[in-house]
C-alpha cells in the first residue's frame, strides 16, 4: 500500500515504514505529523485518485531530524556593467518516518 502526498509544493510517493526528506516542517524531533493533502492511494491493486485530494485520507509520520542542505552559490552577473552579486543559500529540510497510510 502506498500513497502520494503533497507538502512544500512537491509530491512524494510514500509507504509505511519509509523515511522521506521533505521541505522544513514546524515541530520538534520526535513530534508526530499528519499529511492531509493525499492525492492518490493504491491498495491491493486498486487505485483511488483524488480531485485534487482524497477526502478523509491522511498519512501519519514522526519527525526524525531537521537539517540544512548543501550550499548553493547564487551568482548574478551583467556584462559590461560592473554588476556582480554573489550569494549563498542552504535549504532547510525535515526527515520524516512514515507511520500509517489511512484511506
Amino acid at each position: 500500500m502506498y500513497a502520494v502526498i503533497q507538502t512544500g509544493g512537491k509530491q512524494y510517493r510514500v509507504s509505511a515504514g519509509q523515511t522521506v526528506t521533505v521541505e522544513r516542517l514546524a515541530g520538534e524531533v520526535g513530534d508526530s505529523v499528519e499529511f492531509d493533502d493525499v492525492r492518490l492511494v493504491a491498495k491491493d491493486g486498486s487505485v483511488s485518485v483524488g480531485t485534487p485530494q482524497i477526502e478523509g485520507a491522511k498519512v501519519t509520520g514522526k519527525i526524525v531530524e531537521h537539517g540544512r542542505g548543501t550550499k548553493l552559490i547564487v551568482y548574478k552577473f551583467k556584462r559590461r556593467k560592473n554588476y556582480r552579486r554573489r550569494n549563498g543559500h542552504r535549504q532547510g529540510f525535515t526527515t520524516v518516518e512514515i507511520g500509517d497510510v489511512l484511506a
